[in-house]
């Protein structure tokens, strides 16, 4: 309830520049002076401008959401697989007992502990690396780079998959399986939730950021049920009570790689927002030869919403 509306939206779409420049000036702890030529000219333009299922946003804007939508989506299948069946994937492995072998509490306590191994070795470091470097090398330096990671690491588990399982090699399994998280935080799984937020309109901001994180959702469902079924081995003796034969675990981790360099190949529909300002990545500013013709329209962001 104590938090403001976002300035862009306040000024460009409720046309409120005086509450814009008021609420940024709470956030920001300083005095913010209202350019009402500016953000008048930018409120014109935002309400004569294209809508969410126009041409001009699917040309401007359809490769964009197209690249959010499935970078997002092969993600979370990837994302997903990985860390709901950890247990599946570790007693596969064996390092971790098969359930039947243990109580209800020796087997919290060792998939606990192997999950949290993993997360302090890999999903936290990893997000503490994406803080530390996506202003400095950028959102789509960060996906690619981690979509890629995924990829090799994953298949680095999968092709040798019998040398994990037979001869038992625990150590070396997991630290390429906690690298996959290091890589996934420290790439699309940080990047795929900043970058719709940062590249669209302010007025289809939201949306546009909604229906990117609702395909990730979807590809969440798949992930969660389709690698459960998926991952039950051929041979009944191996396979969960219940459950149909599947394609084991070293195919689906085959699986997950190929959504994994799927969604390497749908990063370069999405462009590079570091160092820009939103309206710059949303394109508001364009056409000034409309608003003074040449250099002098307008092309600057208002003041009182300072670049990224």
């Amino acid at each position: 309830m104590k938090m403001p509306e976002t300035a862009r939206y306040t000024a460009l779409v409720a046309k409120n520049a005086k509450q814009a420049a008021n609420d940024m000036s709470k956030v920001l702890q300083m005095e913010i002076e209202t350019e009402e030529q500016k953000v008048q000219q930018l409120a014109v333009r935002q309400g004569n401008d294209f809508g969410l299922f126009s041409r001009e946003f699917m040309k401007r804007h359809g490769l964009h959401l197209l690249g959010t939508t499935t970078t997002w989506f092969f993600l979370d299948i990837s994302f997903y697989s990985q860390n709901l069946f950890q247990k599946d994937i570790f007693s596969a492995v064996g390092w971790i007992p098969k359930p039947a072998t243990m109580n209800a509490i020796e087997e919290v306590y060792k998939i606990s502990r192997a999950q949290t191994l993993i997360a302090l070795c890999g999903t936290v470091p990893g997000y503490w690396f994406t803080v530390a470097f996506i202003d400095i090398i950028g959102r789509f330096t960060i996906q690619v780079m981690g979509f890629a990671m995924m990829t090799v690491f994953m298949l680095a588990l999968a092709i040798p998959y019998h040398h994990w399982t037979v001869k038992g090699n625990h150590i070396g399994f997991v630290a390429m399986y906690a690298l996959t998280f290091f890589f996934a935080n420290f790439g699309p799984n940080s990047t795929t939730f900043i970058v719709p937020a940062e590249i669209f309109p302010a007025r289809l901001r939201s949306t546009c950021h909604g229906i990117s994180a609702a395909s990730g959702k979807a590809g969440a469902i798949i992930g969660a049920f389709g690698f459960l079924y998926a991952a039950q081995s051929k041979d009944p003796a191996k396979r969960d009570y219940g459950y149909p034969a599947g394609i084991g675990v070293r195919n689906a981790l085959f699986v997950l790689a190929a959504c994994n360099l799927v969604g390497l190949g749908f990063t370069f529909l999405v462009p590079e927002s570091n160092g820009k300002s939103l309206e710059e990545m949303s394109r508001e500013n364009e056409e000034d030869e409309e608003y003074g013709g040449g250099g002098g329209g307008v092309r600057t962001v208002p003041a009182m919403t300072p670049p990224v």
